[in-house]
């Protein structure tokens, strides 16, 4: 059994801006939803064994909600690179307004969350796809992944099977987290 974990809201997520590969810390209410991440998975976890493996993101907002989540929860932390948020590229830290304005038409009819990859210098999906799934691959459970948004839908869509379209279109709450176990992913409500 794995846990999947968003980072908490941050002030980049609270102003619309795109973080990718760059960073911005959590906002009180970040703070908070971490906080109910740990009370909850609490729960999630009797009977077993602790600390719990945590594979982390290396960007601070990760970091940060796994150690409010720590406070409650004994982790053993792994920093693990290949969880990191998908970059951007030059997009990263932009808004969509911002985007439109210096990459005139780069986001036309582009779908729902396909345009991350249209970045003219961003990751690919093939490539943030391969590097989660070497990372899903490799991880040894019962842990805890702390994670972003995009990353964690590729994570969630390589676990499940789905398609790209349908991965893409997953839901990301920084209100509850995922438990995945036989290929299957469960939203478990903090809320």
């Amino acid at each position: 059994m794995m846990f999947l974990i968003r980072h908490g809201e941050t002030e980049w997520n609270s102003a619309g801006r795109f973080q990718g590969g760059k960073d911005s810390p959590l906002t009180c209410r970040g703070r908070a939803q971490a906080e109910a991440y740990g009370r909850q998975l609490a729960g999630e976890l009797a009977g077993l064994s602790l600390p719990l493996r945590a594979y982390v993101s290396p960007l601070g907002r990760a970091q940060e909600t796994a150690a409010i989540i720590a406070q409650v929860v004994p982790l053993e932390i792994h920093l693990e690179p290949r969880i990191a948020e998908v970059s951007l590229g030059t997009w990263d830290g932009m808004s969509m307004y911002e985007i439109e304005m210096e990459f005139p038409g780069a986001l036309s009819a582009a779908g729902r969350h396909d345009w991350y990859f249209r970045a003219p210098d961003g990751e690919t999906f093939d490539a943030a796809l391969n590097r989660v799934s070497g990372w899903l691959a490799d991880a040894v459970p019962p842990a805890l992944a702390v994670t972003h948004g995009l990353a964690s839908r590729l994570i969630r869509g390589a676990h499940d099977g789905l398609s790209k379209r349908d991965m893409l279109r997953l839901p990301v709450p920084q209100d509850g987290f995922y438990r995945m176990s036989a290929g299957r992913s469960v939203l478990v409500s903090c809320a």
